[in-house]
């Protein structure tokens, strides 16, 4: 099937973007007209795959601002209107972060997808909630009490959904009943490994796929000279400006018998950067050369970064900064793949306790392993290209 149309959607941050410039590049690939609808700064790289882009405007979801106090979801809906009208998309894929495409689809009339490019968020009974980074319980009791803390839970999911149809109203759509109304009914994309989902009932409407991986080009660097292992730094962007991770590795790891490469991810901050001997500083690099080349991957747990890592069989020390970190250090430790430092531990001693714990222990490897040579390592865009298309028959 070629020659449809699709509208793809993402909130402007690295980790919701890029997962949709994949699926956005592959429906191209198949023959299908694509348009990609996210922040002004994936411009350059969206049209650099062929892609038509459109910038997305910015507007605060929840609560919806008061009339005349700023645009929300409402406004920036009916601002996609005219976009939606001269393209007549078969599909809009709108990423979970983003709802006035989503909207916009169903004032429309348009079939609408959902793309989760991270853990799937909603709740079930006897588990955990998500986001707050605990582990599955062992017995029926964990069972119960998780079940019994659900009113907590659902209060706030009430109020999400008051103000989602406070919005739908101003657009003219009907109320919804059903929690995270948000998230299509129809199809919903979950691009992550399987491996890390807990246990649950899956709704048909869920399509798991694995990872949509995608990266910027960078040109390789030279690596650290010798055989020591080589130990990966990835500083988050958006959550450590002042690169208090590298800092701490630095720290914990001058001196001992590995050699260490960190990337800021595009920034630098005013502060210098203490680099020892055996450390490497870069603004920076290719994770297609640093992933496979190295031992261990230490980061704060953006699904991106863990994504890529267990794709190249590569452990990791997760130290969570904010958002979902904490659920993504969680399964990675309970999958075994790696290791969990919580942030008030954050120091060079106990980060090297954990590099030397899941470098001298074989199993971390090997479940990392395992995962990378499962069929969820790779084929993710093209399986939740497939799933676009599916709906795009129905």
């Amino acid at each position: 099937m070629s020659g449809r149309r699709f509208l793809v959607a993402a909130f402007g941050d690295a980790g919701h973007a890029f997962p949709a410039l994949a699926l956005a590049r592959e429906l191209h690939g198949r023959g299908h007209e694509v348009v990609i609808e996210t922040w002004e700064k994936w411009r350059e790289p969206a049209e650099a795959l062929g892609l038509r882009f459109h910038a997305a405007e910015e507007y605060v979801v929840f609560p919806p601002p008061p009339p005349g106090e700023g645009a929300g979801a409402a406004e920036a809906a009916t601002a996609l209107l005219p976009l939606l009208d001269e393209l007549r998309p078969h599909v809009v894929v709108s990423d979970v972060l983003t709802l006035a495409p989503s909207l916009a689809a169903d004032v429309r009339g348009v079939p609408r997808a959902t793309l989760v490019p991270h853990l799937y968020p909603v709740y079930e009974p006897g588990m955990p909630f998500f986001g707050i980074g605990m582990a599955p319980p062992r017995t029926a009791l964990g069972r119960r009490a998780w079940r019994a803390a659900l009113p907590a839970l659902e209060t706030g999911l009430r109020r999400g959904r008051r103000e989602l149809n406070e919005t739908r109203a101003k657009l003219g759509l009907e109320p919804l009943e059903r929690f995270h109304g948000g998230i299509s009914p129809d199809l919903v994309i979950v691009g992550t490994f399987p491996q890390l989902e807990l246990p649950r009932d899956w709704p048909p409407e869920v399509v798991l796929t694995g990872p949509l991986g995608f990266e910027l080009p960078h040109a390789d660097i030279e690596l650290p000279e010798g055989d020591d292992p080589l130990v990966l730094v990835a500083s988050s962007t958006a959550h450590d400006p002042h690169c208090d991770l590298i800092r701490r590795c630095f720290e914990g790891l001058a001196g001992e018998p590995v050699r260490v490469v960190a990337t800021s991810n595009g920034h630098m901050p005013p502060e210098p950067i203490d680099v020892p001997a055996n450390g490497m500083l870069v603004g920076w690099l290719s994770y297609s050369q640093l992933m496979p080349a190295c031992d261990v991957v230490v980061c704060h747990g953006g699904h991106g970064t863990v994504a890529r890592a267990l794709s190249e069989g590569r452990p990791l020390v997760i130290s969570p900064a904010a958002g979902d970190m904490a659920e993504n250090a969680l399964r990675v430790s309970w999958a075994g793949c790696g290791l969990t430092v919580p942030a008030r531990l954050r120091r060079g001693a106990t980060l090297r306790w954990a590099v030397r714990s899941v470098l001298d222990e074989p199993h971390y490897r090997r479940a990392a392993e395992t995962i990378a040579a499962s069929p969820w390592a790779h084929g993710g865009a093209a399986r939740a290209a497939a799933a676009v298309e599916k709906l795009a028959r129905e």
